[in-house]
């Protein structure tokens, strides 16, 4: 039987995607909206238009049946998903792949290749979905290695055991999160973090680049869901206690989370689960204001309510994904519980929106059921954000420089940093693209502050978008970090970060990070290069 191949350029399968009459008239809107004379569409590459460079290392005949080195899936395993790996995808570029990708079976044979790894000085990259946006699966261009593999744990997809009177499962790395939720849902259980990527992102990435989901408020990252990990590193397995809590030191597991895999590859973790919720309530809420939007957020976060969604879009996001029109800025807010209704929640968070000048359209129209997510503004936001990577991709297809940046800040320091931001953003990216638009949503909100996420579209210089998009992106980011925000809430650091995470992070945590990766990666063949140095 023929096997669904993903894209090895783009998101998603070979199959999906914007149709030609959709990319069509994307391209018509993107005319309009900037006053351009038209546009070109940039097919997608094959295969067969690849010149890949031969692989300059050779599996031991005894992990040989593991090995691959088909030209497809080495040339899926270079780049991630950010608008720079499209361009090079579609400019069929692939310069730099893994030699070799390691498809492991079991912990014993992630134990094996990273042997032969250490042993012959070749870099091993722990690879789960290869959804990042950020560098951090891209193979390093320099070093003292004599090649590159990439460690692909799509094998070790299983929910191994299940402790229903803890609420917990212990389960392998490689699982997808499609996957891992239809074996939850038998238990009437959910892991209930979906991050954008969900569908083509494992566990054990999520754990090592501290993923954030789509839950707004309390369980916003995986985080909060690690009761224990199991680590392969080169220098032995690291297997944590499972427990609900302890102040035993530092926790082990936090060592090995948002590790980008420079530490050791996490073949299996205990995870806290929740009951798949029963109760549903939506709403969706308009401001005449974008910051008295915000207020409302931060009062909502303040309350101790802990809806699972409390996204505020301002006027250009709502515009964009179709949730208004009108100007206004819209709040997508949802609750969810597998405990009881949910009415009183909900009546308390538009009382709080109220208070800033938010408007609901019709309060009987706040939905107690499935539906509340899936109509009317709420639902339009929902299908522009899991069509998102999709259109990405056609965007980048047709011309336009489509690029996000998120962060996250206090909320003493909010409404400057915004305005500071969208104004220095706006005003690089009309300099280097000739005119731009830079929108906003807060993703995130917690007690103390919030996550804003920018978007900035602009028509690009053929030839000249990577060299537009690194001063857009490196304006932004030395303004973020000046103004005291950090230059990733929940994308990772990955390669295309590190320049700002080394003045973000503090230098004796750098040493002592630097301190771990020669106690377990004596070698330095984990992912060099991804947040220290080797």
């Amino acid at each position: 039987m023929a096997t669904r191949k993903r894209k090895f350029w783009g998101w998603g399968y070979e199959d999906q995607g914007l149709s030609l009459e959709e990319q069509r008239k994307l391209g018509e809107r993107m005319t309009q909206r900037f006053g351009l004379t038209g546009f070109k569409l940039t097919p997608a590459p094959t295969i067969d238009q690849i010149a890949l460079r031969k692989p300059r290392v050779a599996p031991p005949s005894a992990l040989a049946a593991i090995f691959s080195a088909d030209p497809h899936e080495r040339a899926g395993h270079t780049y991630g998903k950010s608008f720079r790996d499209i361009v090079r995808g579609l400019r069929r570029e692939f310069p730099n792949p893994p030699d070799l990708i390691a498809f492991p079976t079991s912990e014993q044979e992630v134990v094996a290749v990273l042997e032969w790894c250490d042993a012959e000085r070749i870099i091993a990259i722990p690879y789960g979905g290869g959804s990042s946006v950020v560098g951090g699966t891209e193979p390093p261009v320099a070093g003292d290695y004599r090649g590159v593999i990439s460690l692909d744990l799509a094998r070790l997809d299983r929910v191994l055991e299940i402790d229903r009177r803890s609420r917990t499962a212990r389960i392998q790395g490689g699982i997808f999160g499609p996957a891992l939720e239809d074996e939850l849902k038998l238990y009437r259980l959910t892991l209930r973090h979906f991050p954008q990527s969900f569908e083509f992102s494992s566990l054990g990435g999520w754990i090592a680049t501290r993923s954030g989901g789509h839950y707004a408020t309390l369980y916003t990252h995986i985080d909060d869901f690690v009761e224990s990990t199991r680590v392969v590193t080169p220098a032995g397995i690291v297997e944590s206690r499972r427990l609900p809590g302890s102040g035993a030191g530092p926790s082990p597991d936090r060592m090995f989370i948002g590790s980008e895999g420079i530490l050791g590859v996490i073949t299996e973790a205990w995870m806290r689960l929740q009951d798949r919720p029963s109760f549903r309530a939506g709403a969706s809420v308009m401001f005449d204001d974008f910051m008295r939007g915000a207020e409302a957020v931060r009062a909502i976060a303040l309350s101790g309510l802990y809806p699972a969604n409390c996204r505020l879009l301002d006027a250009g996001e709502a515009a964009n994904s179709g949730a208004s029109r009108d100007g206004s800025a819209v709040l997508v807010l949802a609750f969810e519980s597998a405990d009881h209704p949910l009415d009183a929640w909900m009546k308390r968070a538009l009382e709080c929106c109220a208070d800033h000048g938010g408007r609901i359209p019709d309060p009987e129209a706040a939905a107690h059921d499935a539906a509340a997510t899936h109509e009317g503004a709420a639902g339009a936001w929902r299908q522009a954000f899991l069509a998102g990577p999709y259109v990405h991709d056609a965007m980048v297809a047709l011309g336009m420089l489509n690029e996000t940046f998120e962060t996250a800040i206090t909320w003493d320091r909010f409404a400057d940093f915004h305005s500071r931001m969208m104004e220095r953003t706006l005003e690089v990216a009309r300099r280097v693209c000739g005119q731009a638009t830079v929108t906003c949503r807060l993703t995130h909100a917690y007690p103390d502050g919030a996550a804003p996420y920018y978007t900035v579209i602009a028509p690009a210089l053929a030839g000249g978008e990577l060299a537009q998009w690194a001063e857009i992106k490196g304006a932004a980011s030395d303004l973020l970090i000046e103004l005291g925000g950090t230059i990733t809430h929940h994308h990772a650091v990955g390669r295309d970060h590190r320049p700002w995470y080394d003045r973000q992070r503090p230098e004796g945590f750098a040493r002592a990070l630097k301190a771990a990766k020669r106690a377990l990666d004596p070698n330095a063949i984990l992912n060099p290069g991804v947040l220290i140095d080797p």
